[in-house]
């Protein structure tokens, strides 16, 4: 049985919101409905407390209580990984230049076409989820960086008695750059093999996480992740401390 796809939908008009809902979840998306951006927040947080991810939201810009973009904003300081698109019955340039700087990975004007928007969703969902098994072999064992310990499995981080939990995406990154340790990768190598594509909004969410990767790993001066103005990055361990 094929797994489905966890979405958050937030739409304020009942009549569209509710055929939206029934369109997705006959395309295999399991579909929680928000009728406002107040309550789609309170969803997100809840689910997010609880353990539980999902895979995409779609918000519509104009709704009650708490707009498409401030929810987008909130949601991403829950779950910056989480990919998201706007709807939107207006065609502003402004509107969609605004959602594409807070890392929409799409913004639809209505009215449109269902199927379209159900290909569009299984297009990024595709994106954002590189297979995991072509950036690391299928291997269970605590890898050694520096004095770390690093679980790819469990998607965790020990130095001594400190354990860190790392998303999904932070942990392919890990590997990646161990594997590839000691030598320049460049910019556009690490976001197609991690992020599923180069564009300027993906490149911003990776210097996001590498600023993470940078505090996670500083308490051992032996691991560093330099950067080369205009062509790539290296993460380095000293030899010494291998």
């Amino acid at each position: 049985m094929i797994a489905k796809n966890n979405i958050l939908l937030a739409e304020d008009d009942f009549d569209f919101g509710s055929i939206l809902k029934q369109y997705l979840e006959i395309h295999n998306f399991e579909v929680t409905w928000c009728k406002d951006g107040e309550e789609a927040h309170n969803a997100f947080a809840k689910a997010h407390s609880e353990g539980v991810i999902y895979d995409i939201c779609v918000f519509d810009v104009m709704m009650p209580k708490m707009d498409g973009f401030t929810l987008a904003e909130k949601v991403i300081s829950i779950n910056p990984e989480v990919p998201f698109v706007f709807l939107t019955a207006r065609k502003m340039k402004e509107d969609r230049i605004q959602g594409l700087k807070l890392g929409a990975d799409d913004y639809i004007v209505k009215p449109f076409e269902a199927d379209i928007l159900v290909l569009r969703l299984t297009n990024i969902l595709k994106r954002s989820r590189p297979n995991l098994a072509k950036v690391r072999p299928d291997i269970n064992e605590i890898t050694a960086i520096g004095n770390y310990h690093f679980d790819a499995h469990n998607h965790t981080l020990t130095f001594r008695e400190t354990v860190q939990s790392l998303t999904e995406k932070e942990a392919q990154l890990i590997q990646f750059f161990y594997e590839n340790k000691n030598q320049l990768l460049r910019r556009e190598d690490i976001l197609s093999k991690i992020w599923g594509n180069d564009d300027f909004f993906s490149g911003r969410s990776m210097d996001v996480f590498i600023s993470r990767l940078r505090k996670y790993f500083k308490d051992d001066s032996s691991i560093s992740i330099a950067s080369t103005r205009g062509v790539g990055l290296t993460f380095t361990i000293e030899s010494s401390k291998k």
